[in-house]
């Protein structure tokens, strides 16, 4: 393994450092981590740094070779399974825009973004696979949860990473998800302006709640619109996240509207599922808007997951057919 650098993701925000490493390398003990520590060949935007450093959204990991994990029940894999490549070829199907500068795929519903405790497979993992012609691996630039689908940008270079990261991080990208969730809001459109603290978990396990002192939480908004409804039973909303906060939309549904994300039964419990119609959760990133890298701007667009296309029938709603990705020429906006 070559020396690599990769960019904190904005959600990555206060994330100790030997916590990060944990997340994005589960096989690296903590005694070697703690020697390449001491040694200085991991460093932090060019400086030696130590195992509790918490780290902020945009700043460049330098990670050293690794020294091979030490053996498993299941033996070392020093090359990717069949089953590994398969996952490789039919995420690499889901490319939605490539050019010089960015990636950007099509996430399904259920395929984590990052590694950690239990996961075997998630986009991280597999992006050795999208080099294609670049010197460089892809980066990941933000995070989607393991069950939101949808829209996910990737970086080709170090430099494209942190442009990205400070676009993310500066509010420069227009963020568009659709949810389906039960019951309606008392408003046809709004703004959620609630505070979130975390309560703590592995990755994938975390729980948010929301807080009324700033003091607690991290201000978190969220602006709403309803698409359509079925009479009291269930709404079709376009959220546009303002910030990024862990879990911000499936919390913000939850308690800020008092309608849950369907199938989102971490904060809604049993009124968040329906019969007849799927448990997964109905939360998808639809579009972005972001700054391009190379100038101008991109706008990115993914369908709805299969199974949010069912409620979609089920309900009688009718959503648009997914726009082409578009790059915006330099200028002012429309």
């Amino acid at each position: 393994m070559a020396i690599e650098h990769r960019t904190v993701a904005q959600d990555e925000a206060e994330t100790r450092l030997d916590r990060w490493f944990r997340r994005h390398f589960p096989r690296l003990t903590q005694g070697a981590l703690q020697k390449m520590l001491r040694t200085g060949q991991v460093r932090v935007n060019g400086k030696r740094a130590d195992a509790g450093m918490r780290l902020e959204p945009g700043q460049e990991v330098r990670i050293p070779p690794l020294p091979e994990a030490p053996p498993s029940d299941e033996g070392e894999r020093r090359r990717p399974s069949p089953e590994d490549e398969n996952a490789a070829r039919d995420l690499a199907a889901r490319i939605i825009h490539r050019d010089d500068a960015v990636l950007v795929l099509d996430k399904p519903h259920g395929l984590p973004v990052q590694g950690g405790p239990g996961i075997s497979r998630s986009v991280d993992s597999m992006l050795d696979a999208f080099r294609f012609d670049a010197e460089e691996r892809p980066r990941l630039v933000h995070r989607l949860d393991r069950d939101t689908s949808g829209v996910l940008v990737l970086a080709r270079s170090a430099a494209v990473a942190s442009r990205l990261a400070s676009a993310f991080r500066g509010r420069e990208v227009e963020k568009t998800y659709w949810a389906l969730v039960m019951g309606r809001p008392e408003a046809p459109e709004g703004r959620i302006d609630l505070a979130l603290a975390k309560l703590g978990g592995p990755r994938g396990h975390e729980r948010v709640r929301a807080v009324d002192d700033l003091e607690e939480g991290t201000r978190a908004i969220t602006d709403f619109r309803v698409l359509d409804t079925v009479k009291a039973r269930v709404a079709w909303l376009e959220l546009r996240p303002l910030t990024g906060r862990t879990h911000q939309l499936r919390v913000h549904c939850a308690e800020g509207l008092g309608c849950p994300i369907l199938g989102d039964g971490k904060y809604g419990g049993a009124s968040a599922h329906m019969e007849r119609v799927s448990g997964k959760l109905h939360l998808h990133a639809r579009a972005l808007r972001l700054p391009h890298p190379n100038g101008g701007g991109l706008e990115v667009a993914a369908p709805p997951p299969p199974h949010m296309r069912d409620s979609f029938a089920f309900f009688g709603f009718e959503a648009p057919r997914t726009p082409k990705p578009r790059h915006l020429s330099p200028g002012p906006r429309r």
